[in-house]
């Protein structure tokens, strides 16, 4: 049986699909600032496994409260006192959270504001747009607190920013916003309303055959982890896939027709 909406049993996020397939995953922790406990994380796996397969055309990954995401709820870690191979496995579960997001196929706008730090900035990372606004801070402050990051950062943030600036955020909680945010890849968007441009973006993504926009959510990543020869031969089968799509005959005809919309800046 499809699994709908209406299935999810959700505590710490919640879920919303409208006719257009536009879906909208939000974080619903604002007096924890939407850190991340095991129960959020098993349920963003949850999520993020199904919907890809329940008609989701894009996402928007947006949070309640004043802050998208304090990362890890490090009170949780202090009360579990777990043992290394016990956190171990919560951070495989992390992994496995963030990999359904990267690699699912459908696109996914993070709408960043407050704090974007520690296992937040992982979780942003794991989204293939970010769109910041005005209140948006992203930090690796694990140096000062004793720890290391464990949910992708060193795969994800240092593939944004480089591994020098990745190195100095933990060693020294540089905090980035505004146009420095923008300036080293941690956002490729900087308005005022971060939700209003995240929809946006989702609504003209949603209008792309869904091949194609799997493709590109999925393809591109796994290429990235390829040696050159292995990705040029894995971009020549998925184009050869995408390229003769129905859906891509019908706009190339409207191409060579000159119905189709031109590639051109606005104004």
């Amino acid at each position: 049986m499809k699994k709908s909406i209406d299935d999810f049993v959700l505590e710490n996020i919640t879920v919303a699909m409208d006719e257009a397939g536009i879906t909208t995953v939000t974080l619903n922790r604002p007096t924890k600032r939407n850190a991340l406990n095991a129960e959020t994380i098993e349920e963003l796996i949850e999520v993020f496994s199904h919907l890809p397969r329940m008609g989701a055309r894009a996402i928007v990954l947006r949070a309640e409260g004043d802050h998208f995401c304090a990362g890890l709820d490090l009170v949780e870690h202090h009360v579990e006192d777990r043992r290394p191979e016990d956190f171990m496995h919560v951070c495989l579960r992390w992994h496995e959270a963030f990999n359904k997001m990267e690699y699912g196929g459908v696109p996914i706008i993070a709408a960043l504001k407050g704090a974007v730090v520690g296992g937040g900035l992982e979780l942003a990372s794991s989204a293939h747009i970010r769109v910041a606004d005005q209140s948006t801070y992203f930090a690796l402050p694990e140096g000062q607190r004793g720890l290391f990051t464990g949910g992708g950062a060193t795969i994800r943030v240092a593939d944004l920013v480089g591994k020098s600036r990745m190195i100095d955020m933990m060693l020294t909680g540089r905090i980035y916003k505004d146009d420095e945010a923008i300036s080293v890849g941690l956002a490729q968007y900087l308005v005022e309303d971060s939700e209003a441009k995240a929809y946006e973006i989702a609504r003209a993504a949603a209008e792309n055959p869904p091949l194609s926009n799997f493709a590109i959510c999925s393809a591109i990543s796994h290429m990235q982890n390829m040696s050159a020869l292995d990705a040029a031969y894995a971009e020549s089968v998925v184009a050869g896939i995408v390229n003769t799509q129905p859906a891509s005959r019908d706009r190339l005809e409207a191409f060579a027709n000159k119905t189709a919309a031109r590639v051109k800046p606005k104004g």
